[in-house]
């Protein structure tokens, strides 16, 4: 085995349990904002008070934190706002939700972000994408 082969990081043996091996070179996520949860009424916001404070996260686990209320309120109060985070399961349809490049100047043009699935890989089979761009010469 060559120091190059010994160094290489392992590949896991169930690619579902694996869901952010940053192994490719552009990485892309799933982003919601929670504050667009308040300002549409989603009926999957739930809040509870400790500690003195507010705190509002998600019953569907779109976002798994919990954000203290107040401080998203002033936070959407200001440009640009509180911002995304990113969704750790599939955005419901009342979410609103996008694409972000986790490494913004190393955009790849031509391919995009190379990992579809966004932790959405079906648990009990290994699956993945395929994806040809062909080119005339």
């Amino acid at each position: 085995m060559t120091p190059e082969q010994a160094a290489a990081p392992a590949l896991p043996l169930r690619p579902q349990d694996e869901m952010e091996c940053r192994r490719c070179e552009l990485h892309c996520d799933k982003a919601v904002y929670p504050g667009a949860c308040l300002a549409r009424g989603c009926p999957f916001v739930y809040s509870y008070e400790a500690w003195g404070h507010t705190y509002v996260g998600c019953m569907q686990k779109v976002y798994d934190v919990e954000i203290d209320l107040e401080m998203l309120r002033a936070a959407e109060a200001h440009s640009p706002g509180f911002g995304a985070i990113r969704a750790r399961r599939r955005p419901i349809p009342m979410c609103k939700a996008e694409i972000e490049s986790t490494y913004q100047g190393r955009n790849d043009q031509e391919l995009g972000c190379v990992n579809p699935e966004f932790f959405e890989l079906p648990v009990g089979r290994p699956t993945f994408r395929v994806i040809a761009q062909l080119k005339a010469s």
